[in-house]
């Protein structure tokens, strides 16, 4: 019950900031224009972008956070659920976001795998809540947390795809379902995509959620 009623609140207060709300939904539409001529490059584009987007946007929904989460706990929340309800919040906002462009690709590209393209924008919206939650638990301040955010995004673009870097990257399963759905390559692609999605899932979510058990215990002192 407290998941869902963080998730409204969280939505709310998003939908305030309509400046916010457009740079989010226009920023991956840039990222997915300058390749446009190159399928592949322009998909995975795209859901480069979708991820930035979302874990940015948990990480200001996050840090806005901290000063209602005290109270919150005192009132009987528990941080499970005020994390859930956060990410839940995020999640879902990624999942429109990406139906939103998995529409535009399926009418502006050709490839073999539509729905395999759909899949990659969809779970970089999902793994970018948790990993931005991450990133705002640890960096408590919004710039650094911006920061550490373009610069994995950075990494992400520009590290070599065969490479060791690359995969411990949070959004390295783009890079490999991708090649399923653009490339008709074998389907060990989606599988293994799919297993470092999960990985990093769990790895992001379990962070932020011990991050904020400890930021947010409730200290009980003996009774005199």
């Amino acid at each position: 019950m407290t998941a869902l009623v963080v998730a409204g609140l969280s939505a709310r207060e998003v939908s305030r900031r309509r400046t916010a709300v457009l740079l989010v939904i226009s920023l991956p539409l840039w990222f997915y224009l300058v390749r446009r001529d190159q399928t592949g490059q322009s998909i995975r584009m795209l859901s480069l972008g979708i991820g930035w987007s979302i874990s940015t946007l948990t990480l200001f929904v996050m840090n806005a956070s901290r000063g209602v989460d005290p109270r919150l706990r005192l009132n009987g929340a528990s941080v499970a659920g005020l994390v859930s309800g956060r990410l839940l919040a995020m999640s879902g906002a990624g999942a429109l976001l990406a139906l939103g462009y998995w529409a535009l690709i399926s009418l502006d590209q050709r490839v073999p795998h539509p729905f395999a393209a759909g899949l990659i924008m969809l779970l970089a919206a999902l793994v970018a809540a948790p990993f931005g939650s991450l990133v705002g638990a640890l960096l408590p301040r919004e710039l650094e947390g911006a920061l550490a955010l373009l610069s994995v995004c950075a990494v992400q673009m520009l590290a070599d795809p065969a490479g060791l870097v690359a995969k411990l990257m949070p959004f390295w399963s783009i890079r490999e379902i991708g090649t399923y759905a653009v490339d008709d390559t074998g389907i060990d692609y989606l599988w293994r995509g799919l297993t470092h999605f999960a990985v990093v899932w769990i790895v992001c979510t379990a962070g932020t959620l011990a991050v904020f058990a400890h930021r947010l215990r409730i200290a009980h002192y003996p009774e005199p």
